[in-house]
């Protein structure tokens, strides 16, 4: 008996069986044996087995171990084989969300409020300003970055608490002075 392209069949093979690959031998999981029965009864329906054949295919899907024995039971239908190869890409339908995109002013605020250490406390103000309109925008949006606005925050804060008390002991101290 010839293959598909004239070539002849080993024994025990199928004419609609392609030849064994070291993927095919990959098990097979219930949900694959579901997908193979679903496109030969697609197949059947649509006329292109016969009723012997595919209760043959049926039985055989019911009891593939493999990805090749159910890729080998649908590869001459339309539908083609059911097992992706292995490495194939995961289709966008099973990838995981995307993460939401990170506030930009959140991130500001956060550099800004690191810088305080560095500038002495000059860049507290803008880091407060950045993390409050980043808080907000987070809010609407529902983007991510709100720990980086809320370190702004806290770093801004501080730094201009220092300033505030900075400026309270400049006025105690030449008040004090001036009463001597």
């Amino acid at each position: 008996m010839a293959g598909q392209w004239g070539s002849p069949v080993p024994y025990g093979q199928q004419p609609w069986q392609p030849a064994p690959t070291p993927q095919s031998a990959m098990r097979a999981a219930h949900a694959d044996r579901e997908r193979t029965v679903d496109v030969l009864k697609a197949a059947y329906a649509e006329g292109r087995l016969t009723a012997a054949e595919y209760e043959h295919r049926m039985a055989t899907a019911h009891q593939a171990a493999t990805y090749g024995q159910l890729s080998a039971l649908v590869a001459d239908l339309p539908a083609g084989p059911v097992a992706a190869p292995f490495g194939a890409p995961v289709p966008a339908t099973f990838m995981p969300a995307p993460p939401p995109p990170r506030n930009g002013l959140a991130t500001a605020s956060a550099i800004l409020g690191g810088l305080c250490l560095f500038t002495g406390g000059l860049t507290g103000l803008p880091a407060v300003i950045t993390g409050h309109m980043a808080r907000a925008q987070i809010r609407r949006t529902r983007e991510a970055g709100d720990s980086l606005a809320v370190t702004g925050l806290v770093l801004g804060w501080f730094s201009v608490a220092c300033w505030a008390l900075l400026a309270v002991l400049v006025v105690v101290a030449a008040v004090s002075v001036e009463h001597t």
